[in-house]
């Protein structure tokens, strides 16, 4: 089965990867990561790099409903009152993810990359952040993307990391 260009995966641009490593490393601490729409696309390009393995723990493809809260605890009653793709819910993802892990950074992503899926309230290219740093606190933010399905994916993978970058310096 071939992949039509405008779906292949889009790996992070690797000098973002190499500053995040540096930044981690400088600090000891691991990441992992809980990811819903971007499908593994943010663990696939830490992993590109070589030596990711001192820095990033393990990553979560929790795409479906059932697998964010047998995967990583996710309560059943936070996505059915305000859906999957929501700031509770990356909230929660994050939390979890970072509760299942030995990872003192955890990040989650969750949204709706189209080209079906999308709502009024929540339409096509609305992605759902979370990030905890070392400590409890969880930090979140929702954004709109716009592009095809793979361009949307792309841009959220590239947010998730430049913003954590942000949040460590």
């Amino acid at each position: 089965m071939s992949t039509s260009p405008e779906l292949a995966p889009q790996l992070i641009n690797e000098s973002i990867v190499r500053e995040l490593a540096q930044l981690l490393m400088q600090h000891q601490w691991r990441l992992s990561t809980a990811e819903s729409c971007t499908g593994g696309l943010v663990a696939a390009s830490l992993t590109n790099l070589a030596g990711s393995s001192d820095w990033f723990e393990r990553g979560y493809v929790t795409y479906s409903n059932d697998a964010k809260s047998e995967d990583i605890g996710v309560e059943t009653h936070l996505i059915q009152d305000h859906g999957a793709v929501s700031d509770q819910v990356a909230r929660a993802m994050a939390i979890g993810t970072k509760q299942s892990s030995n990872a003192q950074i955890a990040l989650s992503i969750t949204g709706i990359a189209g080209p079906t899926g999308g709502s009024a309230e929540k339409p096509i290219g609305t992605v759902c952040f979370a990030w905890i740093l070392n400590t409890d606190q969880v930090i979140s933010e929702t954004k709109l993307f716009h592009g095809n399905r793979a361009e949307i994916r792309a841009q959220a993978a590239k947010f998730a990391l430049k913003k954590l970058i942000s949040l460590i310096q």
